[in-house]
């Protein structure tokens, strides 16, 4: 049922929001032992909302949602980024992205799990713990939008928000069965005290069981921002027959699992029969060079974020206040020189414009949403050796490698999804692939900047071989 039935069900009196909220509450209760998909809710609040509040005018009617609790702030409400320096923290305004939300008539009802600022493609926050996967609760949901998934995949509620600065949105989708959109770079609400969130690599939106609610949500979502640093400018390109590109060779020549393959496999076998010139070919773009681009923007990013956390504490952050991984991430990102930083963003742009010429021959670009499908849940993913020298990242000179060496397991899952961070494409992950064990995989597309009608088009042709 799409978002637009349920609607209607409500204007025909069917329904009324007071119902959805109870019904998503039982099902909160019931499923989240297990999941731990929730982590925070407002039932009461929700309940009164639901009882008082006029929908009448909204395009959603008091359909209840709940949130990702990192990024995407309501007023009152935790905003603890999934991490136990900021378990008593609460955020003191609503951001634009969930007042938009708001206003289109949705009743938030609670947060969803996150890892710990969402630095992984996992969800194993150090405040909530480990997010499940719904189908297989020994495996991981993703991350890390995985809390959203999670509770959207085992029907807790019929939307979640969600966000993507790496591949947040699309890898939970892959994993899940999901429909993941990454949006273009400068088309959603931002503000109103961040606009470039990750220097434009991450961008709020949702996570949808179905298409349909896609296309609705990122047309009701779209807007121009004076006030942010990037645009959005809609880029028409539907045509009967397109050209597009795929490739499965993983862009950080790491390993890739048959079950990626034999999901571009069928997927080009889908787009041949469909009409669709389809030929094996990739953009000139060095992998490496994109994460190592990535994740110095990201090591930057991360050394401001605490050095305005510590002024906030009035103390220093130790390496007991946070994870390893975000301990490193921070002291990588305080080694980093300007000039660096000038660098990768520099680079960033040279990719956008690379892609932009690749785009001018391909319409579009296939390739798997993620390398693998969905690990255990309590994989381990730094030996213990290699703990030690996070641990002495304060004294090593070897920052870079370390940081490499211990996000190279994780990444070799998910090596596909980065690229559209750092050009600002859209891309979006599509649920046309399950193995022999039940463990769902998507495919990805992206288009140039602009381009998500081209998207939806594609998708919307091969939605009769979407796999729940």
């Amino acid at each position: 049922m799409t978002l637009k039935d349920i609607t209607q069900q409500i204007t025909n009196q069917e329904l009324t929001p007071l119902d959805l909220v109870e019904k998503a509450i039982q099902n909160i209760e019931k499923k989240n032992g297990e999941l731990n998909a929730v982590v925070h809710t407002r039932y009461e609040k929700a309940r009164h909302e639901a009882m008082n509040k006029d929908f009448s005018n909204t395009k959603y009617k008091g359909i209840p949602i709940l949130i990702k609790s990192l990024g995407q702030d309501i007023k009152g409400e935790p905003n603890t980024n999934g991490s136990t320096l900021f378990k008593d923290s609460i955020a003191q305004l609503t951001d634009n992205f969930v007042q938009r939300i708001e206003d289109l008539g949705f009743i938030i009802l609670g947060q969803t799990n996150v890892p710990e600022f969402g630095f992984k493609n996992i969800t194993d926050s150090p405040l909530y713990g480990d997010a499940k996967l719904p189908h297989n609760p020994k495996h991981t949901p993703g991350g890390s939008s995985g809390g959203s998934a999670a509770a959207l995949a085992s029907n807790m509620v019929d939307i979640v928000s969600a966000s993507d600065g790496g591949g947040s949105v699309r890898i939970p989708a892959s994993y899940n069965g999901l429909v993941g959109l990454k949006p273009t770079r400068g088309s959603m609400p931002v503000g109103p005290l961040n606009y470039r969130s990750w220097q434009g690599a991450s961008i709020n939106f949702f996570l949808t069981k179905t298409l349909e609610d896609t296309v609705e949500l990122f047309n009701d979502m779209l807007v121009y921002e004076p006030s942010s640093p990037f645009t959005y400018k809609k880029v028409s390109q539907l045509k009967k027959k397109y050209k597009i590109a795929y490739s499965t060779e993983s862009p950080v020549n790491l390993p890739v699992s048959n079950d990626a393959i034999q999901a571009i496999e069928q997927t080009v076998r889908h787009l041949k029969a469909l009409g669709h010139d389809v030929v094996e070919a990739k953009p000139d773009i060095d992998g490496m060079k994109v994460m190592e681009s990535y994740y110095l923007v990201n090591g930057v990013e991360t050394a401001s974020m605490f050095k305005n956390i510590e002024k906030f504490i009035q103390r220093d952050v130790t390496i007991d206040d946070v994870q390893l991984t975000t301990w490193t991430m921070y002291q990588y990102g305080l080694s980093i020189p300007g000039y660096e930083m000038v660098d990768a963003l520099n680079y960033w742009d040279q990719a956008s414009s690379t892609m932009n010429q690749f785009h001018e021959t391909y319409d579009l670009y296939l390739t798997p949403t993620t390398a693998h499908t969905a690990p255990l849940y309590d994989e381990v993913y730094q030996s213990k050796e290699l703990q030690e020298k996070m641990r002495d990242i304060v004294n090593r000179k070897d920052r870079y490698q370390l940081l490499w060496d211990m996000f190279e397991d994780s990444l070799a899952k998910s090596p596909y999804t980065m690229l559209a961070n750092v050009t600002g494409q859209p891309a979006i992950s599509l649920p046309l692939y399950k193995n022999s064990d039940g463990l769902h995989l998507g495919i990805q597309f992206m288009g140039v900047k602009g381009s998500e009608e081209l998207l939806f088009d594609i998708s919307e042709q091969l939605k009769p071989h979407f796999i729940k």
